[in-house]
């Protein structure tokens, strides 16, 4: 008979229903269930040994509802939320996903920047008018990308904009070299290396230290014809400055996938800031994304299986 349970609750039912299938296959010898939502989640959790879900939608109320939990696999990179929950235990170890955003995080980055140079959602517009609107078009060739934050992700986006001829800049203290990247900076020179960029795109964690890192001082420092990116977290820019250099025209435009409260509330004065794209925090979100993720859920399962939660590596510190 099975000695631990698993419960898993997946973006979509079908993702949830392909890693139990996979997972009892593998692991004959635990329980794996599957829940299609926070709902089904709830009614489950007394069983649950192990939860594997998005930590951004891993409530309060579902931790409480599980008092046998040993261990929690997320299936993002992002565990701000659970870091700072008071009702999870410190003792309860905690795992992502890391490694595998690259591609679709450094797509979206690149996606918005084209956009925005473009202009393509004004020639969108102008199609729905039907109105011939041919303009010179601006290149990324050419331009000088500076990436705030030189983790993995980073890396892809430096190659893709390398690749496409831009000139890459960073910004990090944990890094004096990079692949791809020409010149990296210190965070306590971020003003000047956002003063000569074209495109600052935000790819740096979430922490107390990098809350709100991209204020007005930073978007002052911007040239007038640049753009900010951020497909980090919300956290990492301050919005109010932000719509404030919209409105005044301090900046050229902006592309967010991720915002401070999420979903962005329909109410929000961004939804009408000029020159902003908002895409709703999609950028680590690909269809193979289950797929991406199943080695390293594999992996994690197959040490707890050998020797419980303390046989995990890449524990989230708290």
């Amino acid at each position: 008979m099975p000695t631990k349970t698993v419960l898993i609750r997946f973006e979509h039912p079908h993702w949830t229903k392909w890693f139990v299938e996979k997972l009892s296959a593998r692991f004959p010898d635990i329980r794996f269930l599957g829940a299609d939502d926070l709902d089904g989640a709830m009614r489950q959790a007394g069983e649950a040994n192990v939860f594997m879900g998005i930590a951004p939608q891993i409530t309060p109320q579902l931790i409480s509802a599980m008092p046998n939990l040993e261990w929690i696999q997320s299936f993002t990179s992002g565990v701000d939320n659970l870091l700072a929950m008071e009702e999870l235990s410190g003792d309860i170890p905690i795992t992502r996903v890391a490694g595998v955003h690259g591609p679709q995080v450094s797509e979206l980055a690149v996606l918005l920047m084209m956009n925005l140079v473009r202009r393509f959602p004004q020639l969108l517009e102008a199609q729905k008018r039907h109105h011939w609107d041919r303009q010179a078009q601006s290149l990324l060739y050419g331009k000088t990308v500076c990436i705030l934050g030189l983790g993995k992700i980073a890396e892809t986006l430096a190659k893709y904009c390398s690749t496409m001829g831009m000139r890459v800049t960073g910004v990090s203290d944990g890094r004096t070299t990079a692949p791809d990247v020409d010149l990296i900076y210190p965070r306590a020179q971020l003003a000047e290396a956002a003063g000569e960029a074209d495109f600052l795109v935000v790819l740096i964690p979430l922490s107390p230290e990098t809350r709100h890192i991209v204020d007005a001082a930073i978007l002052d420092a911007m040239k007038p014809s640049a753009f900010l990116i951020n497909v980090a977290r919300g956290g990492c820019v301050d919005e109010a400055a932000l719509l404030n250099a919209l409105e005044t025209g301090r900046i050229a435009g902006a592309g967010f996938d991720v915002f401070e409260t999420e979903p962005l509330p329909s109410g929000s004065p961004l939804w009408q800031a000029p020159n902003l794209i908002i895409t709703p925090h999609v950028g680590g979100y690909a269809d193979i994304y289950h797929e991406q993720c199943y080695p390293i859920v594999e992996a994690n399962v197959e040490a707890y299986a050998a020797g419980g939660p303390g046989a995990l590596e890449g524990v989230i510190t708290r």
